[in-house]
Formats: structure tokens, sequence, C-alpha cells
């Protein structure tokens, strides 16, 4: 991957632009199977995220995924399809409810674990 990859704001691919269809409870796809629903998402500009509900996959888990892992959304099928592995999304940082809007420290995982995806 490149080193413009911008982890909060959607590529060109995923189509994501003004008057876009709202993606929750769409599933989520990673590169290597279905991975859970999406339980929030934020368009906001910088700071575009999904909220993913892994379910019994990792035991319910939440996670955020950043909107520059979104490859690309199929709205006629209700699907979000994301270029990371299954292992990796189950690695990330584990989504803090309480933190997750205010706290630069959370970010900054957020940002470190989801770049060292995409920085070569």
């Amino acid at each position: 991957m490149s080193s413009t990859w911008d982890a909060w704001d959607y590529r060109e691919s995923a189509d994501r632009g003004p008057g876009s269809r709202d993606v929750v409870g769409y599933h989520v796809h990673a590169t290597d199977g279905d991975i859970g629903k999406i339980d929030e998402a934020s368009n906001e500009a910088g700071n575009s995220r999904l909220v993913v509900d892994t379910g019994p996959w990792i035991f319910g888990r939440k996670v955020i995924l950043p909107a520059g892992t979104v490859q690309r959304v199929d709205d006629e099928d209700q699907k979000v399809y994301v270029d990371l592995t299954k292992d990796q999304i189950k690695d990330s940082p584990e989504w803090d409810k309480n933190n997750a809007e205010t706290d630069d420290a959370y970010r900054g995982r957020l940002d470190s674990y989801y770049g060292d995806q995409y920085r070569s």
C-alpha cells in the first residue's frame, strides 16, 4: 500500500459521498470471509469509521474499522468489503465506547495499528 493512505476517509473505490446510503446493518466482508455487522457508522470528514459487531466469531467483540479500510460498498447486497483479514481485525484494538470519540490516545492506537497494516 501507499504512504498516502488515509485511515479516516473513504477511498474513491468505496463510492461514499454526500447522499450515500447509511451502511448501519450491512454485513462486513474481510478478504477471507464475513466478520460481522455494522452497528454504527460515521461519515464525519477526517473521522469516518465503522463500529462492527463481530458477533460469535470473536465472542461478540466490537471493533472500529476506519473508513480507509473499506475497499468497496455494495448497497444492493448490503455488504461492505474491507481489505483486511479476519485475523487482522480480530487483533485490532477493542472498541472503547467510553473513549472512542474523545480519547486521543485511543485514536492514536487505532492510527498506529491500522497504519502498520497499510504503510510499507
